[in-house]
């Protein structure tokens, strides 16, 4: 049986570094939902004012469940943001959400060259659970958060393959940067709409 693998979060908390790390040691076969989708042309067309590109959801998850299906990979690394709610979820087998504390990833996104809107809707979607609350309402019961605030890649990568290798180590909700905030009186320096 096929083991699909989703690596999830906001941008800039490490997805692709990590799921690439992933794919070389577990000789897996790896998709960036991203690339995915334009050289496939699921894309519906590009939001200009958020500065991204509009996928069409049933037509990537149709052509996902094919490529699974085809694949004769036995693991399959998926990465995205968007990566639980648009893979089947009879293929999932394993959905971690790389979470980042706003304090480091507002610095990660500037460095990325994120501001303004673009910036502030990045954080408010680590500091709102966005990313978790997605995995978990698509993918109930294969979900874990991974805390990579101030771990190197190979810390973070070594902690998903300790959870697949022992399931019981999985975690979730254990992440609160909204409580973070509010306790340091910062929510108003990180949040805003």
């Amino acid at each position: 049986m096929k083991r699909v693998i989703l690596i999830t979060g906001t941008p800039c908390v490490g997805k692709t570094t990590i799921a690439k790390i992933l794919t070389d040691r577990l000789n897996a076969e790896y998709i960036n939902l991203t690339n995915y989708a334009k050289t496939r042309k699921l894309t519906l067309n590009d939001d200009k004012e958020r500065q991204t590109t509009i996928i069409n959801e049933k037509a990537m998850r149709k052509e996902l469940e094919k490529t699974i299906q085809d694949s004769t990979s036995q693991t399959i690394i998926i990465d995205g943001h968007y990566a639980p709610a648009v893979t089947p979820g009879e293929f999932v087998s394993n959905v971690f959400v790389l979470r980042r504390n706003p304090k480091e990833l507002k610095i990660f996104l500037q460095k990325r060259g994120y501001t303004g809107t673009k910036l502030w809707e990045n954080l408010s979607a680590e500091i709102l659970d966005s990313c978790l609350i997605e995995a978990v309402q698509t993918q109930q019961g294969k979900v874990c958060e991974i805390d990579a605030t101030s771990k190197s890649v190979d810390e973070v990568a070594a902690e998903i393959l300790d959870v697949l290798g022992t399931p019981e180590k999985c975690c979730l909700g254990f992440v609160d940067w909204l409580g973070m905030l509010e306790k340091e009186g910062l929510t108003d320096n990180y949040l805003r709409f």
